[in-house]
């Protein structure tokens, strides 16, 4: 299969999966609960001091897998990926993702390599994987529209940063994205 059919068909699921997020209603939940319900709950409500560390305590949630091994590997890839070395960054969650593979945040962190070694196609995909075993994780949300703005889907990456406000409202990026697209003319009405 062409490399641009590839990149389109995941462009595609990405879209989907997009306007799902982004549909009013309930939100979706994973088939086992990554973080405490409870913990989110807490997040939604909290005030702009207390959200950073219930935010912290759900991430450090996110990174456990339940295997040493695991974990190991996905410290290396977040090691080579603080230090820009994208490809080993790849490798070892590439291996994290072949041997755990509903461990969510080892698609997350991939997706990230992804990003930055400009592959947007496997990118997407694994943002996918992410938000299918972790619909609440609004990092990935956020890097889903991150990546549709970036394609000129303004309306979409909205509806994706507030996504990401209904679950985390003081997610720094998140407002200011918001905040900029609401400058730039999104959200206006005449």
């Amino acid at each position: 299969m062409r490399p641009e059919l590839v990149n389109l068909k995941h462009i595609v699921a990405a879209l989907a999966l997009a306007s799902v997020l982004a549909a009013a209603g309930a939100p979706l939940r994973a088939a086992a609960e990554p973080a405490p319900p409870e913990l989110f709950a807490e997040l939604a409500v909290a005030d702009e001091d207390e959200a950073p560390g219930i935010a912290r305590q759900i991430e450090s949630l996110w990174r456990r897998s339940g295997s040493a091994t695991m974990d190991l590997l996905l410290k290396r890839g977040q090691d080579a990926l603080d230090s820009e070395q994208v490809p080993e960054a790849i490798e070892h969650l590439t291996a994290l993702t072949d041997h755990a593979p509903d461990f969510a945040e080892g698609y997350h962190l991939r997706a990230q390599a992804f990003f930055r070694r400009g592959l947007v196609g496997p990118a997407l995909a694994d943002l996918e994987m992410t938000l299918s075993l972790n619909p609440q994780h609004y990092h990935a949300i956020f890097g889903l529209a991150v990546m549709l703005q970036e394609t000129g889907d303004t309306p979409a990456a909205e509806q994706l940063y507030r996504r990401v406000l209904a679950i985390h409202p003081h997610h720094r990026n998140a407002l200011d994205a918001l905040d900029a697209l609401q400058r730039d003319g999104i959200g206006r009405t005449l």
